[in-house]
């Protein structure tokens, strides 16, 4: 976003593009004493994992410097982190300007334990960027695109092609993003153990994968935890029709039967039988991409930025 922000017209300084966690904070906090009597607020990305301690860190040293901050909240486990450690998130959530929510999901469950210094603004994407193709009459080509990590269950996309091609032979993979755990070494067994026909690509930059995905015609995600995922919207964006899991903030995104197809996590049987549906159901998957590209334009930054404006201008 801050790329976005300084189309706009603000002075950016973000970081860190360290990669060692250690040296990924103490870059984050020098820069934050470098630069704090210049800066007129500071946009933390919270995570939920265990990325939730750099903000932790940064948002208590900006508190001591006396120096504005905003969380936007996107970790899809943060409902998780207020139960189990409220003391923390009350220093963190409770001292902030106030907390950017991108999903409906997260905004409801911080109300519910009694913050009130929210507001919503979803996550955006850039429409101009996005050639919109309406799918009909459909091929069995997947498209997932997520890092590589046991919580967003790759797994689950090789078993459901395996049970797709029972029905479809000519049913086909592709898996792109990056390696984050050893998830893709269980996917890459499973894969040669029973011959898919699966393509993992690794990381992509965007404007290629958003080209590659010109060739695939459902895209599925299947993760145990989500917030707001803007792979999902991406792909709506672009016109392929999304079959998920309705974990996390998925159903305050996505209306099942309307824009996606929805089902339960780690369920084999349900998600093949989703993708099969489409499969068979021309007037579903139009409908389906027609509704998707629609919900999409809601999350255009020329719509959002204006949210934003008015955030960090208050």
């Amino acid at each position: 976003m801050s790329g976005q922000l300084e189309a706009e017209g603000y002075q950016v300084i973000s970081g860190s593009g360290q990669k060692n966690q250690g040296l990924r904070l103490l870059d984050m906090l020098m820069m934050l004493i470098r630069h704090h009597s210049k800066t007129r607020v500071l946009i933390l990305d919270t995570y939920s994992t265990s990325a939730f301690w750099y903000a932790y860190a940064v948002s208590q040293l900006a508190y001591r410097l006396k120096l504005d901050y905003m969380p936007i909240l996107h970790g899809g486990d943060l409902p998780k982190r207020l139960e189990s450690h409220p003391r923390h998130c009350q220093k963190l959530f409770g001292r902030a300007k106030v907390n950017v929510a991108p999903s409906r999901y997260l905004m409801h469950h911080f109300q519910q334990v009694g913050y009130t210094n929210l507001t919503y603004i979803p996550n955006t994407i850039n429409l101009e960027n996005y050639t919109f193709k309406l799918r009909e009459k459909l091929q069995p080509s997947l498209l997932w695109v997520r890092s590589f990590a046991h919580l967003y269950n790759p797994l689950l996309a090789l078993k459901v092609l395996q049970e797709l091609l029972k029905s479809y032979p000519k049913a086909k993979l592709s898996m792109v993003g990056p390696f984050k755990d050893d998830s893709i070494e269980d996917c890459k067994a499973y894969a040669k153990a029973h011959n898919l026909p699966v393509t993992f690509t690794g990381g992509m930059p965007k404007a290629d994968w958003l080209d590659y995905a010109k060739d695939f015609d459902i895209f599925i995600n299947t993760t145990n935890v989500d917030n707001t995922p803007v792979s999902v919207m991406e792909a709506m964006a672009l016109g392929l029709p999304v079959v998920s899991t309705n974990v996390g903030g998925i159903p305050f995104l996505l209306e099942d039967e309307q824009d996606a197809l929805l089902v339960n996590p780690d369920d084999v049987n349900s998600f093949t039988g989703a993708v099969s549906k489409l499969l068979n159901n021309p007037e579903l998957a139009q409908k389906l991409s027609k509704n998707g590209r629609e919900k999409v334009e809601q999350f255009d930054w020329e719509v959002v930025k204006e949210k934003w404006v008015e955030v960090i201008g208050e």
